[in-house]
């Protein structure tokens, strides 16, 4: 590539070297070999319910794994089948060619991804990829695609679908945003996770997810009105889910959370906590777009309910309770 002109303004200098940086990155990825657990170390951030399985599909694919989690603990399992821990995600980063993250708030994205001493790409190599599979905000995504850019490294943002049994399975819809040559290279560790779907540039997979995540917010509110009615109607509430599973009513929500709610399992596949935050981000990106969506702001207000009343920790299937105080019933628990 030619010199830059001496003409050139500072602003245009920077422009043309940022366009060099990433031409080369994008090059240098795609003359590598494909990804495989003999040349690729793989550092992950993050695991929560979600992250450990997810991780754990890596290392027993034959990846070599380093690992780091706020509460060290929670890592322990991962260590067990092989994994390697790590002080902070720099840590990480310093002994990876791919860093996953999937932690709980953007603040916490930012923080392990980006935090200048302590964050990952500080110690990411010329070439690295930090691939944030946190839902969080797609400004947020850009910023780090740029900065990562400006490292001469590649950042994909990719937050899924499917909770914990997705995870466990390795069944995730991935919604992958960033450059498709560098998604696509990432796919030999995507599949063991799940589905990738590459949805455009960066911040496209957190818009996909977002977009998402409303409508799983009002399939949620219609699936625990269905029932509450159902059972006010002097219905079988569990019949009555199993006749409308295969008709037009049927949802993977219902699928994940029926007998869930009909035991009283609030177990957390997915926080409440966590769910408020992706409905907080759609409302916000809502406004900047000009667009109304009443469902979603109504089901946000009903998980809000639930925060209040200390219930943010339980699962997302916990919306049953809002309907039970909004009516003043309680469902029959079942365990069949």
């Amino acid at each position: 590539m030619p010199l830059p002109s001496p003409l050139l303004n500072p602003r245009s200098l920077h422009c043309l070297i940022r366009h060099y940086h990433s031409s080369t990155v994008r090059h240098s990825m795609a003359a590598a070999e494909p990804i495989s657990p003999s040349n690729t170390r793989v550092g992950w951030i993050g695991t929560g319910v979600m992250g450990q399985s997810m991780c754990a599909h890596l290392i027993r694919a034959g990846y070599t794994l380093t690992v780091f989690n706020r509460t060290a603990s929670k890592a322990q399992p991962l260590v067990d089948l092989g994994a390697h821990f790590a002080a902070s995600p720099h840590a990480v980063a310093a002994r990876s060619d791919v860093v996953f993250s999937i932690v709980g708030y953007p603040s916490d994205v930012r923080s392990v991804l980006l935090h200048p001493t302590s964050g990952a790409l500080a110690a990411l190599r010329p070439g690295g990829v930090l691939v944030d599979m946190t839902t969080s905000e797609p400004s947020l995504a850009a910023e780090i695609a740029e900065a990562a850019v400006a490292k001469g490294c590649h950042s994909v943002d990719a937050p899924v679908s499917g909770g914990d049994r997705g995870a466990k399975n390795g069944t995730l819809a991935i919604f992958a945003g960033g450059e498709e040559s560098t998604v696509k290279n990432l796919e030999p560790l995507f599949s063991v996770m799940g589905k990738v779907n590459y949805m455009g540039g960066s911040g496209k997979g957190q818009f996909a997810k977002l977009a998402n995540q409303v409508t799983i917010a009002s399939t949620m509110v219609g699936l625990v009105e269905g029932m509450v009615y159902a059972h006010k109607a002097g219905l079988d509430v569990g019949l009555f889910l199993e006749a409308i599973s295969t008709g037009a009513a049927g949802s993977k929500s219902l699928d994940l959370y029926g007998k869930r709610i009909l035991k009283r399992d609030f177990e957390a596949g997915f926080f409440v906590n966590h769910f408020v935050k992706d409905l907080g981000i759609c409302l916000k990106e809502c406004q900047n777009m000009g667009i109304a969506l009443p469902g979603l702001a109504l089901a946000q207000q009903l998980y809000l309910s639930l925060k209040a009343h200390g219930e943010g920790n339980l699962g997302t299937q916990a919306l049953i309770l809002v309907l039970e105080r909004l009516n003043n019933v309680s469902l029959p628990p079942s365990d069949s």
